[in-house]
């Protein structure tokens, strides 16, 4: 016969109120097989009725780059510093797209997942968690189209146009996890909001889409300094996060500590206030969606 001692001592223990502090991260590494079934769960429910699948990873960056090429490059006739246009478009691209679907699908989390929220227990935070990582498949793929679009211009080069891989390359992994933390933090902060006031909703891809234009997307930080405006585009942390990026893969762009530096800081910032008021949220938000 078990003693009163052993069967008080519980796996786990469900407590209704506890710190705003008490995050529980532990508890995301013990469900760590639940975050691998959401991963699959986004990939394939995503596309599991489309007719073309996994070609839309490719589609949507090769149009978006065409078109920008045509409007921004072309018509508007914006300098791309010496880089053929469309690696200087689909370096944007990629960048952003990555930041952008990690804020936006993170922004629904709590809408688009209160029916599971509201019936079984695991750590909430496993679920944008699982947004970031299944997003990187593709940020994969459209890396993949840039590399070979390099390879492209390499062989066939357009006069007037160069481009070259730099040190800052080995600086990579450290610019994905920028993009996905600071998507993450806003992208927490936001659905957290929204559990209230459900107008903000509608805002967030319209807003996000103005935001890219505050992003050194689709000009460089050089001709918005020429223009006048360098100082707000600046303020953007993205933007130092692109600029390395295309620092990186095509030799042009701003790579600074300090910019670097700024992007950093205010990546933390903004993740430290998004897991803090998710945690705070996700206690009651079911008696408010």
């Amino acid at each position: 016969m078990k003693s009163t001692q052993e069967s008080s001592d519980w796996d786990l223990i469900i407590k209704g109120h506890t710190s705003l502090f008490d995050l529980k991260f532990k508890d995301l590494w013990n469900y760590r097989d639940l975050l691998v079934m959401f991963v699959k769960r986004d990939f394939v429910s995503f596309y599991k009725q489309t007719v073309l699948g996994p070609l839309w990873f490719f589609i949507q960056p090769i149009f978006t780059t065409i078109v920008f090429t045509f409007v921004f490059g072309n018509l508007a006739g914006i300098s791309t510093d010496g880089i053929p246009q469309q690696l200087f478009y689909l370096a944007g691209i990629t960048s952003w797209n990555y930041f952008s679907d990690c804020l936006t699908k993170t922004s629904t989390v709590f809408k688009d997942n209160a029916n599971i929220f509201g019936k079984v227990y695991f750590p909430r935070l496993i679920m944008p968690l699982s947004i970031v990582v299944s997003n990187l498949v593709r940020f994969g793929v459209q890396l993949l189209l840039l590399v070979f679009m390099m390879f492209y211009f390499y062989f066939f080069p357009v006069a007037g146009a160069d481009f070259k891989v730099t040190y800052a390359i080995a600086f990579f992994p450290f610019l994905v996890l920028l993009m996905a933390l600071l998507g993450l933090g806003l992208g927490l902060i936001i659905t957290a909001i929204t559990t209230k006031y459900k107008d903000l909703t509608f805002l967030v891809t319209f807003g996000v889409q103005l935001l890219m234009y505050g992003t050194t997307v689709i000009y460089p930080l050089s001709y918005a300094r020429e223009k006048g405006y360098g100082t707000i585009v600046d303020y953007n942390p993205m933007t130092g996060i692109i600029e390395a990026f295309r620092f990186a893969f095509l030799g042009k762009g701003e790579f600074s500590f300090s910019s670097i530096s700024y992007s950093v800081t205010v990546t933390l910032i903004v993740l430290f206030l998004g897991i803090l008021i998710f945690n705070k949220t996700e206690k009651n938000f079911v008696d408010t969606i």
